[in-house]
């Protein structure tokens, strides 16, 4: 095995660039806080763009994402990595909460904050919340109190699910369904049955519970490849980092070093930023005793419907859904620089119906549910309609994932893992994907210090 060069110049403790495998969101954030703090990088990522899970295509003139991804105003992290990026005046970001809630028969509601202090700033919405009877929605209250009251980080909360939680706080399946699955299953990525309790109640206090603007809902202007990929890798390169795309990383050996076409390739740190099942295969065993473990988590996965209409069927810029196989959906006319007409995208997450459907099986399904919520699309021609599918979008968040969830820090020194697979506290989600990174990279710098200083 040859041996390449560090590629000159020093950091603030001078030798190697910190090596960062992976280019998602974690490795892009991991990158950009060593580099504000003067440290070089190498970012290597194994497919020709930046971005993982985020990113953008194009298909017969339209630029097209490959999932629908929303933030929070909550999500500080994620929204620092915007400024960062430069990139914040490129999302939407809502001055109030405010979801459209509809339904295949007709009804709909409209579930938003008013301007009072948290957590009362939606007890308004929820006491009028017109797809529950008058007894669900004052359960759903004292629902929302008992949540409220939970610690998410107590580790007996992992061992429960959401679904019987709910059940034993007087939540009947109304509920469930028209209320507390509208955001568990879009954060967790799970049904309520199979989501952990501890997650979701991070969730909900956090988001829904806590200040009166956390849930503001945030969504791209552009697509997801201009958003991160492109963004990133401009910003990488005027910090003085390397980005190196399309090319794979076999493994990690002492030193730190990684191994590169067959290369070892010295590194003053090596931070594994890919998803954990990469890692699992990246990282050594004596490193990461646990790495066996993470296979554990498993993978839930995500599809998204994308319906062009030859005219606009409705105002709405997204809704959530109840009683249909849609589940959210989004009007990314805009953002999918399409001039005439309308395109919409449905999301469907915990979709292990949907993952291995076929496109006209799926077009049969949901052309005819988007038609029963929006009337106008029974007069509309379908131009276009493909399915986009994300096999392992996030890892399974259900009862005893959380106990899988390694640190940054691995049993050598030098050696970090990032991603939102790893144990942020928040769920796998590009917040989590951010603040994984941001934790390596401090655990990086704290490394690299200590050893300037020896």
């Amino acid at each position: 095995m040859g041996r390449a060069p560090d590629g000159g110049g020093d950091g603030p403790v001078g030798g190697a660039p910190v090596a960062i495998v992976g280019g998602g969101l974690a490795g892009i954030a991991a990158a950009l806080a060593l580099g504000e703090a003067g440290y070089r990088t190498t970012l290597y990522e194994a497919r020709p763009r930046l971005g993982g899970a985020t990113h953008s295509f194009a298909r017969d003139g339209l630029m097209v994402d490959n999932g629908q991804h929303v933030f929070l105003r909550c999500c500080t992290a994620y929204r620092g990595l915007l400024d960062r990026l430069g990139a914040t005046r490129h999302v939407e970001l809502q001055e109030r909460f405010d979801v459209r809630v509809l339904t295949p028969d007709g009804r709909s509601a409209r579930l938003r904050r008013r301007a009072l202090p948290g957590p009362f700033h939606l007890v308004p919405s929820l006491a009028s919340y017109p797809l529950l009877r008058p007894a669900d929605r004052l359960r759903a209250l004292r629902g929302s109190l008992a949540l409220r009251r939970l610690d998410p980080a107590d580790p007996a909360l992992d061992r429960i699910d959401l679904a019987s939680w709910l059940s034993a706080h007087g939540q009947r399946d109304a509920a469930k369904n028209a209320l507390w699955e509208l955001f568990a299953v879009a954060a967790l990525n799970v049904r309520a049955e199979d989501a952990a309790l501890g997650l979701a109640a991070m969730v909900f206090r956090t988001a829904l519970l806590g200040r009166a603007d956390a849930a503001d809902i945030g969504v791209p202007a552009v697509p997801l490849g201009q958003l991160h990929g492109e963004a990133a890798q401009s910003a990488i390169t005027r910090q003085g980092g390397t980005v190196r795309l399309a090319t794979k990383v076999t493994a990690v050996e002492p030193g730190p070093a990684i191994v590169v076409d067959g290369t070892r390739v010295e590194a003053s740190a090596v931070i594994v930023a890919t998803p954990h099942q990469q890692a699992a295969a990246l990282t050594p065993l004596d490193a990461v005793p646990d790495r066996d473990r993470w296979s554990a988590l498993s993978a839930s996965p995500i599809v998204n419907v994308h319906v062009v209409y030859d005219r606009r069927v409705t105002d709405v810029p997204f809704a959530a859904v109840v009683g249909s196989p849609v589940q959210w959906v989004f009007d990314k006319t805009r953002a999918g620089g399409l001039r005439r007409g309308q395109y919409l995208a449905v999301s469907v997450s915990a979709a292990d119906r949907w993952i291995d459907c076929p496109a006209a099986q799926a077009r049969a399904v949901f052309v005819p549910a988007l038609e029963r919520l929006f009337p106008e699309a029974r007069h509309a021609q379908v131009v276009d309609f493909f399915v986009t599918r994300e096999r392992r979008a996030t890892f399974r968040q259900g009862p005893g994932s959380g106990a899988l969830r390694p640190q940054a820090v691995t049993r050598w020194p030098g050696l970090f893992l990032a991603g939102a697979w790893t144990d942020t506290g928040w769920p796998d989600t590009m917040e989590a994907a951010v603040r994984s990174g941001l934790n390596a990279a401090r655990s990086a710098r704290h490394h690299l210090e200590r050893k300037a200083i020896r």
